[in-house]
């Protein structure tokens, strides 16, 4: 965990650096709270396997209450290509853990309508990430798929081959989860 903390850190630095250059040019971000619209319409969200391993932890062990019952609920019944099922009540349950895809996906000027992609609409409106901050963060992470010497972490990250590691966040078996949730609540209600 402590590995993906710190990339999430690297990554937030660079988001904040990109939005902060992006409003000295007079831009507004559009995202705010409550704004879940590429949560609903994008259906491949990339995601890492080191950050399905943290968002697994954080929905079983963190999320309590109402928000984890109706969680519960939309990861037993997630169809492949459905939204996120993360979401609640336009809301990330998971925002703390969320991929670096989310963390990286920014609009200014207008916020999106619904079920449009931005990416492809309007690419002029979407942050464009600051490639240093984005390597440094894959450079933390690599060791944990065994990849420890310096110079091919350099390899993969500037060839792209780190890619090869991406899944699609929309496609896990999100029931599963749902399974694990359940098994954790029988357990803790059953502890003294």
């Amino acid at each position: 965990m402590p590995l993906l903390l710190e990339a999430y850190a690297i990554v937030d630095a660079g988001i904040n650096e990109a939005i902060r250059r992006e409003a000295a040019q007079g831009r507004a971000l559009a995202c705010h709270k409550g704004c879940a619209a590429c949560c609903r319409s994008h259906t491949t969200i990339p995601i890492y396997p080191l950050e399905l391993i943290g968002i697994n932890w954080y929905v079983v062990e963190k999320i309590t209450g109402p928000v984890r019952e109706q969680l519960i609920i939309q990861l037993r019944d997630h169809k492949n290509g459905k939204p996120c099922p993360l979401l609640v009540d336009n809301a990330c349950t998971v925002h703390p853990l969320r991929p670096m895809a989310c963390r990286q996906f920014n609009v200014f000027d207008k916020v999106c309508t619904e079920g449009e992609d931005a990416y492809y609409t309007r690419r002029q409106d979407v942050l464009t990430p600051i490639r240093d901050y984005a390597d440094e963060a894959f450079d933390v992470l690599l060791p944990f798929y065994g990849i420890k010497k310096s110079a091919e972490r350099k390899r993969m990250i500037q060839s792209g081959e780190v890619h090869r590691l991406v899944k699609v966040l929309q496609e896990y078996d999100w029931p599963k989860l749902a399974e694990r949730m359940q098994a954790f609540d029988v357990r803790r209600a059953a502890s003294p």
